[in-house]
C-alpha cells in the first residue's frame, strides 16, 4: 500500500530529522541553559530543514519547484511548531521535558504526514497513483 509506504519512510526520515532536533534541543538547554521551550523551538526549525529535504527527496519524489513546495511544506512546519510550542508548554509544567519532546514529537508527526501527502506533495502521489 503506497500510503503505509510513504508513511513508513516519512516516519524514517522524521526520526532523522528528531535527532537533529533532539540534540539542539539538549545542547540549548544542558550547555547553553535556555529553557526548553526556546531549546525545543530552535530544535524543531532544525529537524523541519532536515525534514524537508529529504522528504522531498525520498518519500515523495518531489518534481515539484521549491518555490512551490517549500512554502507549503514551512506552513505545515509552522503550525506544526505552534503545536508543538503548545504541548511542550502544557507537558512540561508535570512531565521532563524529554518526555514532553517525545509526546510532542508523535502528535506533530501525524499532523506533518497527513498535511504533507495531501496538500504538500498531493499533485505529484496524484500523478504517480
Amino acid at each position: 500500500m503506497k500510503i503505509f509506504r510513504q508513511f513508513i519512510s516519512f516516519s524514517v526520515i522524521g526520526a532523522i530529522g528528531t535527532a537533529g532536533h533532539f540534540a539542539v534541543l539538549i545542547i540549548s538547554v544542558q550547555i547553553l541553559s535556555t529553557g526548553p521551550v526556546t531549546g525545543s523551538m530552535a530544535g524543531f526549525l532544525v529537524g523541519a530543514i532536515i525534514n524537508y529535504l529529504l522528504n522531498y527527496h525520498v518519500t515523495f519524489k518531489s518534481g515539484t519547484r521549491h518555490l512551490k513546495s517549500f512554502p507549503k511544506f514551512f506552513t505545515i512546519a509552522i503550525i506544526g511548531l505552534v503545536l508543538n510550542i503548545s504541548i511542550m508548554y502544557i507537558m512540561t509544567q508535570w512531565l521532563h521535558y524529554l518526555v514532553s519532546q517525545a509526546i510532542a514529537t508523535a502528535i506533530v508527526l501525524i499532523w506533518n504526514f497527513l498535511c504533507n501527502r495531501f496538500w504538500t506533495f498531493r499533485e505529484e502521489h496524484l500523478v504517480k497513483q
